[in-house]
């Protein structure tokens, strides 16, 4: 929400106005709106460029010949399905691929003509763009890397991103990705309606989660190049293309608060629960896209970092939950909680609206052992994320099509086997008649309620098993 004003060459800035007649070096005004003119001040979001060239001379667009099937905003062809859904890391293509390339939408929800709901895609490359950009009329655009730091050039300047890190480049701002270490691959929250944002805090107070001061800002970075340079435009769902004679990254000074930016995880300041209980995840949340119900996201960005467990008496994997909202996870490097195995670093999960999820078998029968209760560090090398949304998205052919897609995962729940003993009861007061008396015929009070509560509780029990009988 904060105001920015930086310049690549001194005094480039306008000093007292935005739209002079003629600006400093002889440079191009040009405004970035990112919302509606009238919205109230506090949601304004909006930027001031000064440039070499305007971005409008380039050559008509044309629709690009690219496969519909990777990558869209229709999913009138998605399906639905109450599965649970994994997918293995896709692996890195043989032949040369950029970002845009290798951009493969998995599924999403809503219009990006009536800029509602959201699209979710994986990304795999092994090559950067060259002379060639992409500006995002949908929506706005996070930017999760699993593998190979990328270097985003913006028409606001340049941004490193490593994995741990994220990036938003928010609706139409034009950008190029460059990788800086090998092959990439990672994961794109798309969202069609508003903008990304903190969530509040409430009764944590001022401070915790993410704060405000960590998210980063490019400073201008410029280059005047006579080049043959292609600008695709993301419109509707379709990629469309133009050529101009420039290189579009060529805003020498601006200011305004619509801009790029990025943020550090590792920067997260986590809250937990110190006494016993498993929070709901909604506590680990990054940035959120409010909706216009009160407490309801279009879609949130949320992390499961390395943290302390140390909950008594506590079940402390995430609990088996069927969820009003719908959760894509992934991974970007180390173990997941709650899944010990097949959910690997570039993967990712899909449990719709409702469907039931938990932790597998394994997880299970390891976190009820007494030993559990020790305080546990989840370790410094796992990080894991959600985008948790509210619209109840439809699977595209692609995802559902994939060579990577493991249609065994259910199997990972087949083994939860029953641990129900109805003599549990009559076990634990006798344990605890012993212990506390010596006698394990003698039956203890236990929080001062009377002895005639328990024998209630035991006639209770009987009554149903004669009127269970009886039926």
């Amino acid at each position: 929400g904060n105001d920015f004003a930086s310049e690549a060459l001194p005094n480039a800035l306008p000093q007292g106005q935005n739209n002079p007649r003629l600006c400093p070096y002889g440079l191009y005004t040009e405004q970035l709106s990112g919302t509606a003119f009238t919205v109230p001040r506090k949601d304004q979001q909006r930027s001031w460029l000064y440039r070499i060239r305007p971005s409008v001379t380039h050559e008509p667009f044309h629709p690009l010949n690219f496969p519909v099937e990777q990558l869209t905003a229709d999913f009138s062809v998605g399906m639905v399905t109450p599965n649970q859904l994994r997918w293995r890391p896709m692996p890195i293509p043989a032949e040369p691929v950029d970002f845009v390339q290798g951009l493969v939408t998995m599924c999403g929800a809503g219009s990006a003509e009536q800029k509602t709901g959201y699209a979710i895609h994986m990304y795999t490359c092994n090559k950067s763009m060259e002379d060639c950009c992409l500006a995002d009329a949908d929506g706005d655009m996070l930017i999760v890397p699993q593998q190979g730091t990328l270097l985003l050039t913006t028409e606001f300047g340049l941004l490193e991103v490593s994995p741990g890190e994220v990036v938003v480049v928010q609706r139409g701002m034009r950008f190029s990705v460059s990788l800086l270490s090998g092959p990439a691959r990672g994961y794109v929250l798309e969202v069609f309606q508003g903008h990304f944002t903190l969530p509040d805090l409430g009764p944590i107070g001022a401070n915790g989660l993410a704060n405000p001061r960590d998210f980063l800002y490019p400073v201008p970075w410029f280059e005047e190049r006579e080049v043959n340079f292609t600008v695709m435009h993301k419109f509707g769902g379709q990629l469309f293309a133009a050529t101009q004679s420039f290189s579009p990254f060529n805003v020498v000074a601006w200011h305004g608060n619509y801009a790029p930016y990025k943020y550090d995880l590792s920067r997260f300041c986590p809250m937990n629960a110190v006494s016993f209980d498993h929070p709901d995840p909604s506590i680990f949340t990054v940035l959120t896209v409010p909706s216009q119900t009160p407490g309801v996201a279009v879609a949130d960005f949320v992390i499961f970092p390395p943290r302390w467990t140390v909950a008594e008496h506590t079940f402390r994997p995430p609990y088996y939950h069927r969820n009003y909202m719908n959760e894509f996870m992934g991974l970007i490097r180390g173990v997941y909680e709650a899944k010990q195995e097949g959910f690997m670093p570039g993967g990712a999960s899909l449990h719709l609206c409702m469907t039931p999820h938990g932790p597998d078998t394994t997880t299970y029968e390891s976190a009820i052992l007494p030993r559990q209760e020790q305080p546990a560090h989840l370790g410094r090398d796992t990080l894991a994320f959600m985008f948790e949304t509210s619209f109840t998205p439809r699977v595209t052919p692609a995802a559902l099509g994939s060579t990577c897609i493991d249609r065994d995962y259910y199997k990972c729940w087949v083994g939860l086997k029953s641990h129900f003993d109805r003599n549990w009861w009559e076990k634990q007061h006798k344990q605890e008649g012993f212990q506390q008396h010596g006698d394990p015929g003698k039956q203890p009070q236990q929080d001062g309620r009377p002895d005639s509560l328990t024998e209630a509780a035991r006639n209770h029990g009987s009554a149903a098993e004669r009127e269970l009988a009886r039926t």
